[in-house]
């Protein structure tokens, strides 16, 4: 759950609204042991059919060093969203809840991205809408210097397509302040309101396969005939250069100005027409 908002200037670039500590290994296990039989004995009372939001609350009735909706900001210069961490247990321990069918890679990568956030180690993901709950371990050995320390590659750079140079410097700023590893939706944004918000950026652009007009396709544009695309591939990119020039020829599009962000690596890439 997040909500944006974009009026005020802060200093600090991710903000928890509780003092963190981390915790080792077992100690989180210790912790995670007496939360989890607090969670066994709500579902076994209330059953597993109610949003997360019911079995949040009775946890924390039942457990004494549960805090809910934890707020966390990440800010940079005049753009500021909002997450909230679900279950914080004594300023320590994360616990991710969902009501889901099973747990998906998307629940975890979301878990990773709070641990990232908050700079902790260690969390527990929770899903308490099948006939057993499900639960496991979500770690991350990574800190926040970590995610700063990262390398930047602009081989296939041109920097004289219009909005590429300003794309360039907000994306690199961003990472500056926040690191790597965190959802990519955020990043791009953040990208967006620099640009100049939604109704600036996101343009529908007319779509053809010869000279038969398809329909529209909403892109993100920066600059007249110049896109931008942001991603976190842990693959080989080269389905991905092949389909952004397809869309290149079947849209009036000059440019795709692409930022793939990994943890240690981040590649500035300029997509043009063949």
């Amino acid at each position: 759950m997040l909500t944006v908002a974009s009026m005020f200037v802060w200093s600090m670039p991710i903000d928890v609204f509780a003092p963190l500590k981390r915790v080792s290994q077992t100690d989180f296990a210790d912790m995670a042991y007496e939360v989890m039989r607090c969670v066994f004995a709500i579902h076994n009372e209330l059953g597993r059919f109610f949003d997360e939001r019911i079995y949040k609350h009775e946890l924390a009735h039942m457990h004494p060093g549960v805090e809910l909706e934890v707020p966390v900001e990440v800010r940079h210069r005049t753009f500021c969203q909002r997450y909230y961490l679900d279950v914080l247990v004594w300023d320590a321990g994360l616990f991710e809840f969902k009501a889901a069918d099973r747990i998906c890679p998307k629940h975890r990568a979301q878990t990773l991205h709070y641990l990232y956030m908050s700079d902790l180690e260690h969390a527990k993901l929770v899903n308490v809408r099948p006939e057993q709950i499900e639960h496991e371990f979500v770690n991350t050995t990574l800190t926040r210097e970590d995610r700063l320390n990262f390398q930047v590659v602009a081989e296939d750079w041109v920097e004289r397509v219009p909005g590429a140079a300003d794309f360039r410097e907000i994306v690199t700023a961003l990472l500056r302040d926040w690191g790597t590893g965190l959802e990519i939706g955020l990043y791009r944004d953040a990208v967006v309101h620099f640009f100049g918000g939604e109704e600036c950026v996101c343009q529908a652009v007319a779509v053809r396969n010869g000279s038969r007009v398809l329909g529209e396709h909403r892109v993100h544009m920066i600059a007249p005939g110049t896109a931008f695309m942001l991603t976190a591939l842990n693959g080989p990119k080269a389905s991905f250069l092949t389909h952004a020039r397809r869309l290149l020829n079947h849209t009036d599009l000059n440019a795709v100005v692409w930022a793939d962000i990994s943890i240690k690596r981040v590649v500035f890439t300029t997509i043009r027409r063949w």
